[in-house]
């Protein structure tokens, strides 16, 4: 391939016509030979005469062409290098390996990514040996220091390339060895050692064996602290990061050097640079964290979890730490949703204490509130306020309860202060009372506070935006926490109109954004699902207005610029969402309120879905679909005049497997219409189990979406009954190739733990769907063989499950419905159930649960079994 140079540059250019014709031809260069192209760009890297940009750039599209977001795709992309000749893979190594002694840094760090991506492909599979040994030496050689930065930022890239099992713990031993000495004092060059410690930071997953000896911890600890009093802030933060993720991998082992590590954190959030305190004080709340998860796990009964208790020796000087820290706010901190300091930092943490330690942190900090929470500083005034919001989450609401309810007038007041700092927080605190404190034996309102609270609120919704934007969170708190029982919904009766029509005037401002109208209509979702029977006219007589809303989003979109069709877009979504909830109402309200309300306008609806539909975003054909299934679900069998017209946006969401959301969603309104139309359905089987069967057979969908395709055969069976049959080869085939991944799923992995339970979940619900559906006495004989020969897979199947400590009360449940069925299908089964006798224990464990339905259930498949076996002595 001829000097790529210019195309590179071309890609860069102004003209977009010159732009678009670069990128058409790197596109057919890596079309035509990707070795070739491959190798052009590795030369432009190393090519000294070339210029800067275009080397860089060959470097960063040479490293994508082993990379992509999608594991599937990447995965696919290191298969495909592998697969090039040795002798081209070597020179293009060589080339990348000499860059990274290259005298210009961009070139250098560019080179190092590129290796690690390589070694990403070769590592796993043993074809890159000398890899680990050769940037080690290259990390602790006494050349030049751009080389050797060079090196540790390759081994820290490696590290996040490769899975632990790809490494021989004695390139760990390499790894460690290079980096951890590359971070200590002896070394002069700020830049090895900001490298060495952020590879430290990748390294730390692999170091479990070195972890476990206290020598070898003993030298990594006293190099990661010495590099948190580096003169480089960076490094500082950096060793910050470290202790962070030590904290996170290997609390066991932290005892020894708890001490230490709280002096050099509190010096740092005191007195360092803003972004190194942030880091110590992440320390904290990642403690905080790993403590609460390990005190959740010995309530729950694990015996085998050490638990230090740090957070609860250092109380005593941890909050105070952490309360000083809330006055270190940003002046605009309020407006900026991504906005992170100290005071924010400090506020989390403390939130995190007040979680796991509970009742004993409320004395120290209401100590700093009442010297606080009147000063005439803003900052003291706001700290004092975010400090109480931050420990309601943790401590007994019994103990709380006096002290916030107290507190309430005061934070009602202060939803008026000058600053709008402090109403923010306050806005927030008040939502926070209502989700943690309030309850029915400790209400923090009464029918005299009620109204007065709920003004309050109202009127605060008219101020600046983002101080509006968490009232609403904290109306949509308080209406949930008071509708918890029958007599707060009626409370809520008088004041519903009001309030609802109060936040579609709070949407509608000229200044509201995106952020405040969600957040109004989240609020006023949750005031909907709280309406009794005497709000639901109100509740009809939204559906127009909100059409009419969402018809004028859908006008004009081919004239519009990207930026602007986004937030339509949003918008789409926001009144989708809506929408949906208000059929959901509706369509549990008497028949008459449904008559008069809902199906009055179940037509407008639909057109409006299927005019949403046709844009492009995918969350809104994620909540159009979903509005489409609450809608079905109402209207029940009137839903088949609107088949013809849906179907092919079913199958539009069935086939997109890149945006598995949206293809999660449409199975799951699949089985909606399945409830809704019954046997209707049948029509329109065909092509919706071809598309569920392909998803279920298909690497690029995300393995989400499959278990609920699985309980998806099952609705499609109890629905269409006898009809199903013609699908059942090519259905149970795909549930016996689920049994077998189930049963091949390692059960130390917590992450698939939980997946293969929703795995067996759905591989039980389609049974039981398939048994339930097929009416089976009704039906030929002949047609049974389908499944009934699989009827011993399915029992041994359960039994495996059944003895698993990971089954979860779901499963559990979804089994014994199943042994049940299957019992009750089928005559002659009792010597299947005579060979596995487990099911008598199984049975007699479900049946002495304390869940009512567990038991019922289990005693109806016992007496199935028994008649069965009876038939057949």
């Amino acid at each position: 391939m001829t000097s790529i140079t210019p195309i590179l540059a071309a890609t860069q250019s102004p003209d977009v016509a010159a732009r678009v014709a670069a990128e058409d031809a790197l596109k057919h260069a890596e079309a035509s030979d990707a070795g070739a192209y491959a190798k052009a760009l590795v030369d432009e890297l190393a090519c000294a005469s070339a210029p800067l940009a275009t080397r860089q750039l060959a470097g960063v599209i040479l490293k994508n062409t082993l990379d992509a977001k999608d594991e599937a795709k990447r995965r696919e992309l290191r298969e495909r290098w592998m697969t090039r000749d040795a002798a081209t893979r070597e020179e293009i190594k060589r080339a990348a390996w000499g860059c990274l002694a290259c005298g210009e840094a961009p070139v250098r760090s560019v080179a190092a990514q590129v290796v690690a991506k390589i070694a990403g492909a070769e590592v796993p599979r043993k074809a890159w040996p000398d890899l680990i040994p050769s940037l080690q030496r290259g990390a602790q050689g006494g050349g030049d220091a751009g080389a050797k930065q060079a090196s540790l930022e390759a081994l820290g890239y490696v590290c996040e390339e490769v899975d632990a099992d790809d490494l021989e713990q004695a390139d760990v031993n390499g790894v460690l060895t290079a980096v951890v000495s590359a971070m200590g004092r002896g070394e002069t060059d700020v830049g090895v050692r900001l490298a060495a410690t952020q590879a430290l930071n990748n390294a730390l997953y692999f170091a479990h064996e070195n972890f476990e000896k206290a020598q070898e911890r003993d030298f990594i600890m006293q190099c990661v602290c010495e590099a948190t009093t580096c003169e480089d802030a960076r490094v500082r933060v950096a060793a910050f990061e470290v202790l962070v993720g030590i904290a996170e991998n290997y609390y066991e082992y932290m005892a020894a050097y708890i001490e230490a590590v709280y002096e050099l954190t509190v010096k740092a959030a005191k007195q360092d640079q803003s972004e190194v305190g942030l880091q110590a004080i992440e320390f904290w709340s990642t403690i905080c964290e790993e403590e609460i998860g390990r005190q959740d796990a010995i309530e729950c009964g694990e015996t085998d979890v050490k638990m230090f208790n740090f957070i609860a020796t250092a109380l005593g000087a941890l909050v105070p730490m952490l309360l000083e820290q809330l006055t270190k706010q940003e002046d605009d901190q309020d407006e900026d949703e991504n906005a992170w300091n100290l005071a924010m930092a400090g506020g989390i943490c403390l939130g995190l204490v007040a979680q796991l330690v509970r009742d004993p942190v409320v004395e120290q900090v209401m100590a700093y509130i009442q010297a606080n929470i009147r000063s005439s500083e803003w900052r003291q005034r706001e700290a004092a306020t975010f400090a109480f919001g931050a420990i309601l989450e943790g401590p007994n609401p019994a103990n709380l309860g006096g002290i916030a309810k107290e507190a309430l007038p005061v934070l009602v007041m202060a939803l008026k202060d000058d600053s709008t700092h402090v109403k923010d927080t306050t806005a927030w605190t008040i939502g926070r009372v209502f989700e943690f404190v309030h309850t029915d034996e400790h209400p923090m309102v009464d029918a005299q506070t009620f109204p007065q609270v709920l003004q309050a609120m109202m009127e605060s919704l008219k101020d600046v935006p983002h101080v509006a934007g968490k009232v609403c969170w904290s109306v949509q708190n308080l209406v949930s926490a008071i509708s918890q029982s029958d007599a707060g919904r009626r409370a809520l009766v008088p004041y519903f109109q009001s309030i609802i029509q109060t936040l579609l005037i709070t949407s509608e401002r000229p200044d509201a954004e995106v952020g405040l109208k969600m957040e109004c209509y989240e609020s006023m979702n949750e005031i909907l699902r709280s309406s009794t029977e005497e709000n639901h006219p109100t509740v009809g007589q939204l559906i127009p207005h909100v059409l009419q809303k969402l018809s004028a989003t859908l006008v004009g979109q081919e004239q519009m610029s990207s930026d602007m069709r986004e937030k339509q877009a949003d918008a789409q979504a926001l009144l989708c969402g809506t929408l949906q909830v208000i059929i959901q109402v509706l369509g549990a309200a008497s028949q008459e309120t449904k008559e008069q309300t809902l199906f009055a306008h179940a037509d407008s609806l639909m057109h409006a879905f299927l005019s949403v539909f046709s844009c492009r975003s995918s969350t809104v054909h994620e909540e159009a679909m979903l509005a489409v299934g609450a809608l079905a679900y109402a209207v029940g069998e009137n839903f088949i005049k609107y088949m013809d017209a849906f179907i092919p946006y079913v199958k539009l969401g069935l086939e997109n497997h890149e945006e598995h959301q949206v293809c999660a969603v449409t199975v799951g309104v699949v089985g909606d219409i399945c409830r809704a139309l019954d046997d209707k359905i049948e029509p329109y089987c065909e092509p919706i189990v071809y598309l569920l069967l392909r998803d279920l057979g298909s690497e690029k969908l995300h393995r989400s979406v499959k278990p609920p395709i699985l309980s998806c055969f099952g609705d499609l069976a109890l629905a269409t009954g006898a009809s199903f049959e013609k699908f059942l080869s090519y259905v149970v085939g795909m549930l016996q190739s689920a049994m077998q991944l189930s049963a091949n799923t390692n059960p130390d992995d917590e992450e698939m733990v939980d997946y293969n339970n929703e795995l067996r979940n759905g591989i039980f619900e389609a049974y039981a769907g398939i048994l339930q559906g097929l009416k089976l006495e009704s039906m030929d004989a002949s047609k049974l063989n389908g499944i009934r020969e699989h009827v011993p897979f399915v029992v041994d199947f359960i039994e495996a499950v059944s003895k698993d400590p990971n089954c979860d009360s779901t499963v559990t449940r979804s089994m014994v419905g199943v042994l049940g069925d299957i019992a009750n299908c089928f005559r002659g089964v009792g010597p299947v159930f005579a060979q596995k006798p487990f099911w008598n224990q199984f049975l007699s464990e479900c049946a002495s649960s304390p869940d009512d339905a567990l038991r019922r259930d289990a005693a109806w498949a016992r007496d199935n079994i028994q008649e069965r076996m009876n038939e057949d002595r």
